[in-house]
């Protein structure tokens, strides 16, 4: 278990894949969704979905000439909420000792 759990932290440990399931957040999308608004190439778009479908985060999903993503599990945002609750408080701290 602690292998997997180790793979799905990787899977989130780069800026932008932890944008991506932001944006995954919100709704299903396909990959030119997915680029909109990034500075990041479609090539190195798709490397990123790949890491995180290996990594259990993402399913994937063929409609016509689209593959649409999601989020496997919506659990997976509330980890990322606990976690920027956890630096929002250790930022608000750090404020008040400065």
């Amino acid at each position: 278990m602690e292998k997997d759990m180790v793979k799905v932290f990787k899977g989130l440990g780069h800026p932008i894949r932890l944008k991506i399931v932001k944006k995954l957040g919100k709704e299903r999308l396909c990959v030119c969704e997915l680029q909109k608004d990034v500075e990041f190439s479609q090539s190195n778009l798709s490397q990123h979905l790949k890491i995180m479908r290996d990594s259990g985060i993402l399913t994937a999903e063929k409609e016509g000439l689209k593959v649409m993503y999601q989020i496997k599990d919506e659990n997976l945002l509330k980890v990322i909420h606990t976690v920027k609750e956890i630096l929002d408080l250790r930022y608000l701290e750090e404020a008040k000792q400065s």
